[in-house]
């Protein structure tokens, strides 16, 4: 079954428009956005602006609602969580746009080459027009209204395809977006597999996909057909590498909190540890220490977030199950929840350590999405470089330590979507750095100035000069023609 709600609100600085019935079919609602968008290239800083503001209210006015859906949606997700992972990054992110919006819309002017003089040129940065946003389940708001408001700060029009693993949220959000917005402006398609399949085959200008890599394949594949430009922010196996100046009680709480925030279902959580051989009683002591300083309870413990479904704690036991049953040693921490194969009324998966799991495991070849925490050792950093290297291309990289040269000598010789030094997960707050991925963590970046270009086509401009002299290049050519080429390769 298919809901589509379309997005009916008018403004006196809209262009008059004629409202659509709410149970138009997928490529109505398309239609009308892209003719909408070719009818409005030059989109006012104004309208710009005031679709902003109406996310940011629809953010300030229904949080509370909004936070209680994603905690329907969860089972155990405290309010508190939402607020921080959720809606500080979407109020910061809008803070920033309408920082920036009057400079980053401007026509930037380039230096033209000598041979090209006295011609100027600029580049004039307009909408692409209609992007498609397919949002993931495990920050249902951030990772949805983010991208969807960058592009309408860029001045495009967006429909949402929100993940149906969390109807509570995606419903609320579809409502409230409903009430805010004009159907040509924005608006919310829900449904399964299928309906995003036909989503993400929809002759976008540009779409935006946040999930696993698995998926990511189907979404290229759909855009392909219709040369669809894409952004994938997806996952991967992001390690985390202690260097032997570590301060470990410090490094070992960062880890903690960035592993097991919203019960480690985050797409930059670290993935595994890797420290100098003969740390490992150490790092065991200073994680569980670190894990019942943040939670001293698991079990009915609000702050600490259920796994999704039965299906994700089912696969979650299993990887445990089949590292333990290849050798591995089983660390469970905290006070209560779920341990090994114990299944509860509200999922909340007690944190892990795995020691030694065989590099063919699952459990080491696999996004893990869960509380579930590796530990591998090397004997030099240098193997770790290599280990890392041998492997895909992770969304995040966390080096930990106080040896400059040591880390210098890692994030020279790795690629990785991010990187945060001495914490996990900082990046991806931080406005001015691009957020993305790299081979098969995804491509493409938005946030800040980046997210902003990644929606905007930026149109290079040259205006010819009336003392132009490019007939110097003209034929028929001749001993005057070589002349000037002479003088160019002099001065070139």
């Amino acid at each position: 079954m298919r809901w589509v709600f379309c997005l009916c609100a008018g403004l006196s600085i809209m262009p008059t428009m004629t409202q659509l019935p709410p149970d138009l079919p997928m490529r109505a609602l398309f239609d009308a956005q892209f003719h909408a968008s070719r009818q409005q290239i030059e989109v006012p800083l104004l309208l710009r602006r005031d679709r902003m503001q109406r996310m940011r209210q629809l953010i300030d006015q229904h949080s509370a609602a909004l936070a209680e859906a994603v905690q329907a949606d969860f089972g155990v997700r405290s309010p508190q969580l939402t607020e921080v992972a959720d809606f500080l990054v979407l109020r910061a992110l809008i803070s920033d746009l309408e920082k920036h919006l009057v400079a980053w819309t401007k026509p930037r002017r380039v230096p033209t080459p000598l041979y090209l003089q006295p011609a100027s040129a600029h580049i004039q940065r307009q909408p692409l027009g209609v992007i498609g946003v397919i949002g993931p389940w495990n920050y249902p708001l951030q990772l949805t209204l983010g991208p969807a408001v960058t592009a309408l700060a860029a001045g495009n029009r967006v429909m949402i395809k929100p993940s149906e693993l969390t109807p509570h949220s995606s419903a609320l959000l579809a409502q409230l977006l409903h009430q805010a917005f004009a159907a040509d402006e924005l608006c919310v398609v829900q449904g399964g597999a299928d309906v995003a399949h036909e989503f993400a085959s929809l002759p976008f200008d540009h779409l935006l996909f946040t999930g696993s890599t698995a998926v990511g394949r189907k979404v290229a594949a759909a855009a392909a057909a219709n040369l669809t430009p894409t952004t994938l922010e997806l996952g991967g196996k992001s390690p985390c590498i202690l260097d032997a100046s570590v301060n470990l009680a410090d490094a070992a709480i960062k880890i903690a909190h960035g592993k097991l925030l919203n019960a480690g279902q985050t797409c930059i959580a670290p993935d595994y540890v890797m420290l100098p051989r003969g740390m490992e009683a150490a790092f065991e002591q200073a994680y569980g220490a670190a894990v019942a300083r943040l939670f001293p309870t698991i079990a009915g413990n609000p702050d600490y977030a259920a796994i999704l479904t039965d299906r994700h704690l089912s696969r979650l036991q299993s990887l445990v199950s089949e590292a333990q049953s290849q050798g591995a040693r089983v660390v469970t921490l905290g006070q209560g929840g779920d341990a090994g194969n114990t299944a509860s009324l509200n999922r909340q998966m007690a944190p892990s350590l795995v020691f030694d799991a065989p590099a063919d495991s699952r459990l080491m070849s696999e996004e893990i999405f869960g509380p579930v925490l590796p530990v591998l050792s090397f004997e030099t950093p240098d193997d770790a470089v290599a280990y890392i290297n041998e492997r895909p291309r992770p969304l995040a990289l966390y080096w930990f330590g106080s040896n400059t040269a040591a880390r210098d000598r890692v994030l020279q010789r790795t690629v990785s979507g991010g990187v945060t030094v001495n914490d996990t997960l900082m990046h991806i707050a931080h406005e001015n750095l691009p957020f993305g991925g790299v081979g098969e963590s995804g491509w493409g970046a938005y946030h800040g100035e980046a997210g902003f270009l990644r929606f905007t086509q930026q149109k290079p401009v040259l205006v010819q000069s009336r003392f132009a002299m490019g007939d110097l290049f003209y034929p028929p050519y001749g001993a005057k023609f070589d002349r000037v080429m002479g003088l160019l390769k002099r001065w070139l």
